[in-house]
């Protein structure tokens, strides 16, 4: 998923704002110990999740796809005083690894983990979010953005990883490949819907950035 030769990639880390001491721990013990770790936000991703939540200053954010929840904390850095991160996650074997690190934060009591099936969890939030993360499973992409649109503020942002999937989206289609039509069909549902206005950052794997108008 990393389209920057390596050594321009420790560049452009090398000059961001280093880890916290809990999430360079956080970020070193899910690549040593978690099945799965390229789903890990990491260094860079992070801080720009975190520099973007410092921008918004939102009261509500919305992550769905919690993994071992690098990327809660970082989005939880912005967060007004009264704000509140939910994170939905299917995966409850790693919920205990996930608060381990959050209980070590002073934002712990500002994450609130629901453990389900996003598409069954999303329906039942009855708060207005100013800021989405969506970090989950790409074949449900098209209908995660169809279940938070109208719970996202106008103003607010929505932000989807993955969305060039490893160069995927300019491969040629193989009929059995269901993740790569879900995420290309995400990007043009975004692309040609009137109530966003988006970006595609080619960050890492890719990710769409939307505002609702």
């Amino acid at each position: 998923m990393d389209f920057l030769p390596a050594a321009l990639t420790d560049y452009a880390e090398a000059h961001t704002s280093p880890e916290s001491d809990l999430l360079r721990r956080l970020n070193r013990n899910t690549r040593a110990h978690v099945m799965a770790p390229r789903m890990l936000s990491g260094h860079l991703q992070g801080r720009l999740l975190a520099m973007i939540s410092w921008m918004i200053r939102p009261r509500r954010v919305l992550e769905i796809g919690t993994y071992t929840g690098y990327s809660a904390l970082c989005l939880a850095e912005g967060l007004t005083d009264d704000g509140l991160l939910i994170t939905i996650d299917q995966n409850e074997e790693l919920e205990a690894f996930a608060r381990s690190y959050w209980q070590q934060s002073p934002l712990n009591d500002r994450i609130d983990l629901r453990i389900g099936l996003a598409a069954e969890v999303i329906p039942t939030l009855t708060d207005t979010f100013d800021l989405v993360f969506i970090d989950a499973d790409k074949r449900s992409l098209p209908l995660y953005f169809e279940l938070v649109i109208d719970k996202l503020r106008p103003g607010g942002f929505m932000l989807a990883d993955n969305v060039l999937w490893s160069g995927k989206v300019i491969e040629p289609l193989k009929p059995s490949d269901e993740d790569t039509r879900s995420v290309l069909t995400f990007n043009q549902l975004v692309q040609d819907d009137p109530r966003v206005e988006n970006v595609l950052l080619p960050i890492r794997d890719g990710i769409m950035m939307a505002r609702k108008v």
